[in-house]
């Protein structure tokens, strides 16, 4: 959905030309944790990150692939892929772009270290053909490359072999370097300053390569993390726009007539995954892990009263799902998105069945600032399970808190979001969540679970390049995880921006990243 709609004159702004028409305000609902993108798999901080660093190509304002830092591409054979790269590129600091900077981007995040290194799929190697050429070889055919490359931001040789940063950082595991407080890159905006948690501020690259529709001087990325502040921003002009408008609230901004409230549901899925090990992290069970038999997983399923959770948690504005992806995303099918139903009674049944009559304690990890309303949500799912019988301990805490727990594996039962970014396809789930761990996959496999049968056809699928053929083998495999019930699927999350009028062209797609590079204020 593109908002272009000319509005009245925002509060608290003056007119075009004057010392703050061009600076937009943004208020996010949390900060993002590093600014090296290859620090961690965050779909939000990589759009945050979007406006400083490019890749090869990237997603436009419809939603499709175009060339960014490369120009043209050629599929030399089934697992060789050249590109020609855009020339007359510089960095932020004035080095020019070039061959050498994308071969040590490549080994940057394919590192056995790197977090993202799950990103680009059935990555061999790459060389350089000269200045402006280069080769990429897969281990076997990858149809979904270009997808890929869409998150493969392109650093600096130079930049990184000075400042001791050709190793990736990992947000996760509290592995910082340079890149996590310094950046070089390509985009359309620079960053001048930052005070983590306080905010950072992005200035226009003057000499960004491509043509610019925005007209912004100057953004503010101030994290906002409680609702009301935000909203009271949003509602005073303090801010000019937030990416995150409270579902509660959303009457309330919309009343404004200097504001405008964008609402849509996005590809993100919400569901609850398990610890899948031999015991469980914080239990009255000592001796096994209940949660590894399909009956506990089961009656968990059933006694979750989804409508309820739609209807108040989410304010009716989510799409509960019984699938893991959403419908846009290959590997959906309507049989996948048939819910067991709620029914309390069957579930205490299947848990007296499965040995555990008088239920069990675990330990819930969810956080307080991460998906939409995770907080309201996991505490409804957590009391619907204590009155089956189950005692949830339940652990609500800010993501930067949960997130190395959970990398950890310190949980029982944890909520989880994927969008299934930038591939926009279920191999991406399959692939860095549900696989089991190994060097290139199963990187957000935080309990240990899995099944042979999904990694096979997540495999075969992989090298196919006959969309039904490929898709059909993501089905079959989505569908062995579903009828083992490996996770409890909730549903898409609604995303709901809010816009001062001084805004008068944005551009919001299904996949809730902001494009600042697109958007014109008055």
């Amino acid at each position: 959905m593109v908002m272009a709609a000319a509005f009245a004159a925002g509060v608290g702004h003056t007119a075009m030309g004057g010392a703050e028409a061009q600076t937009l305000k943004w208020g996010s609902p949390r900060e993002i944790g590093s600014l090296d993108p290859y620090s961690y798999g965050d779909t939000y901080a990589l759009s945050v990150l979007n406006h400083v660093y490019e890749g090869l190509v990237r997603y436009s304002g419809k939603q499709q692939i175009e060339p960014a830092l490369a120009t043209a591409w050629t599929v030399v054979s089934p697992t060789i892929w050249r590109f020609t790269l855009r020339q007359g590129v510089t960095f932020h600091d004035g080095a020019p772009f070039g061959a050498d900077d994308v071969i040590a981007s490549l080994e940057r995040i394919t590192h056995p270290t790197s977090p993202m290194r799950g990103e680009l799929h059935g990555y061999k190697s790459a060389r350089k053909l000269d200045a402006s050429v280069i080769e990429i070889e897969l281990d076997s055919p990858n149809p979904l490359l270009l997808n890929d490359l869409t998150n493969v931001h392109i650093f600096n040789k130079a930049w990184l072999v000075a400042n001791n940063s050709l190793l990736p950082t990992d947000a996760g595991k509290g592995v910082e370097g340079f890149a996590t407080n310094n950046t070089n890159g390509t985009g359309p905006f620079k960053v001048v300053s930052r005070r983590r948690d306080t905010q950072t501020v992005f200035v226009r690259n003057a000499a960004w390569w491509d043509k610019p529709v925005h007209n912004l001087e100057r953004i503010e990325f101030v994290p906002i993390t409680s609702a009301a502040t935000r909203v009271a921003a949003m509602l005073s002009g303090e801010i000019d726009f937030t990416n995150s408008a409270p579902l509660q609230d959303l009457s309330r901004l919309s009343a404004s007539p200097d504001i405008k409230v964008l609402q849509a549901n996005e590809v993100r899925s919400t569901f609850f995954g398990f610890n899948w090990r031999q015991r469980l992290v914080e239990s009255d069970v000592q001796d096994k892990n209940p949660l590894r038999d399909i009956r506990v997983r089961e009656a968990m399923y059933r006694g979750i009263d989804a409508a309820a959770i739609q209807s108040r948690a989410m304010r009716g504005l989510s799409r509960t799902t019984g699938a893991l992806v959403a419908p846009s995303i290959p590997g959906f099918t309507p049989e996948l998105d048939q819910r067991l139903p709620f029914d309390a009674a069957e579930a205490r049944r299947l848990l007296t069945e499965a040995g555990y009559p008088n239920g069990f304690s675990f330990l819930m990890n969810c956080a307080s600032d991460a998906l939409i309303n995770e907080e309201e949500f996991c505490q409804a799912v957590a009391s619907m399970w204590s009155r089956i019988g189950l005692r949830p301990n339940l652990s609500i805490a800010p993501r930067s808190q949960q997130t190395p727990k959970r990398v950890r594996g310190e949980f029982d039962v944890v909520a989880f979001g994927w969008a299934n970014e930038p591939t926009l396809d279920s191999s991406s789930l399959l692939t860095q969540v549900i696989h089991k761990k190994d060097a290139a996959a199963g990187v957000f496999n935080w309990g240990e679970w899995g099944d042979d049968r999904i990694d096979t056809l997540n495999a075969q699928a992989a090298v196919e390049n006959d969309a039904t053929k490929r898709t059909a083998m993501l089905t079959a495999a989505m569908k062995i995880a579903k009828d083992q019930h490996m996770f409890l699927p909730m549903h898409q999350q609604p995303m709901a921006w809010a816009a001062r009028s001084r805004i008068v062209s944005l551009v919001q797609n299904s996949d809730n990243k902001p494009r600042m590079w697109l958007t014109v204020v008055k």
